[in-house]
């Protein structure tokens, strides 16, 4: 398997003005890891991925596999598999020759094929379907003959792009298991391109999230759900969404939303207009609960309901999480958030924490005693 190292990477095209895709991409893959690049539409993502590749030619930095510097090496020497989301797969070929296709191209003696190409057949559940063609395959079927043309290059690293897409709920969340179950099997490093957040969190040792100005954050999973390092990461990482709304902090200190005062303090950020987060299920109902409001809309969805809240102050309704029996849309309902719970950013969308007012007093043998 391989490491992979982006440093400095950029993409421009050319014109009479320039326009920047990627700007200063910096970011480390270790062996066998499984990586997953997620940020909306249009952020570049998918033109990171194929950059790795050798398909997309880099503007400015370098590119790393095992040390070793690939920005002029073509695609085929660089020993990375792809997996695409169109499949990509030759129609006119039965399962068989589609996962031999690339064997037969580095000319791999015959003798040694079958046995490889039923081996990674074995892996992938196909034994069955070898001597169908594409067209008389599922949408999860032919996915799986893809990642199978890929694992049996024995590749250095496995590249994929947005693979589960075009596939329905359910077969995503199969296609998902086989992956990660695929990534422990094999060890092998895997970078993953998608902007499903169920599949970035379940799926990645590390993710990476692009926004419109580049890298915004990088982290495991839990790390970025946690501690989002911005008001970008906040609002993208996380299903249901985190609720985003505007806050102040009064010249002591003190967090307000929409008027009520919060729990949190921090006497450095003093006079500020902040953006206050709270996830869905950080809201917990209490009759007495400092926020309150009216029932807009409930959501249920099975082992949970979603509360859309509207609450007087705030341009839009906090959507609360909760497994009990929800209440009648357009009563008056009240919650508290989750002591240690919130997530504070400043006016540049930085995150700021809490700072406890300083202990003032004495020290006796070294042990702290407020005054």
């Amino acid at each position: 398997m391989a490491s992979i190292t982006l440093t400095g990477v950029g993409k421009t095209y050319p014109g009479k003005s320039a326009t920047h895709i990627l700007k200063d991409i910096e970011f480390s893959i270790g062996d066998g890891e499984f990586v997953v690049l997620v940020g909306p539409s249009g952020c570049g993502k998918s033109t990171v991925l194929r950059m790795i590749a050798g398909l997309e030619e880099i503007s400015s930095g370098e590119i790393r596999i095992d040390g070793e510097r690939v920005n002029e090496t073509p695609p085929a020497k660089r020993g990375l598999s792809m997996v695409f989301q169109n499949y990509a797969l030759y129609a006119h070929m039965s399962v068989f020759e589609n996962i031999a296709f690339s064997l037969r191209l580095a000319r791999v003696p015959k003798a040694d094929i079958r046995p490889a190409v039923q081996s990674v057949a074995k892996m992938l559940q196909l034994e069955h379907l070898l001597e169908r063609r594409p067209p008389q395959l599922s949408g999860g079927q032919r996915q799986r003959v893809a990642i199978g043309r890929a694992i049996v290059r024995k590749p250095r690293a496995f590249l994929f792009d947005e693979p589960l897409s075009n596939l329905d709920a359910a077969l995503r969340a199969d296609m998902r298991v086989e992956i990660a179950r695929l990534h422990k099997q094999l060890g092998a490093t895997m970078v993953y391109v998608t902007h499903d957040q169920v599949e970035a969190m379940t799926l990645a040792d590390r993710i990476v999230v692009l926004g419109p100005s580049g890298v915004q954050q990088i982290g495991a999973p839990m790390a970025l759900y946690e501690r989002p390092a911005n008001v970008f990461v906040a609002g993208f990482i996380g299903m249901p969404k985190m609720n985003l709304a505007d806050g102040s902090i009064d010249g002591r200190g003190a967090l307000s939303l929409g008027g009520v005062a919060l729990d949190w303090n921090n006497a450095a950020a003093c006079g500020q207009a902040v953006t206050v987060g709270i996830r869905p299920e950080h809201l917990v109902p209490d009759p007495d609960g400092a926020i309150h409001g009216t029932v807009a809309l409930v959501e249920r969805l099975g082992a949970e309901s979603h509360v859309h809240l509207e609450v007087e102050g705030l341009s839009r309704p906090l959507v609360v999480s909760i497994k009990a029996e929800p209440p009648a849309d357009g009563s008056l309902w009240a919650v508290n958030p989750v002591e240690g719970m919130l997530h504070v950013f400043g006016p540049d969308g930085a995150r700021i924490d809490p700072q406890p007012p300083a202990a003032t007093g004495i020290q006796r043998n070294g042990i702290s005693e407020v005054a």
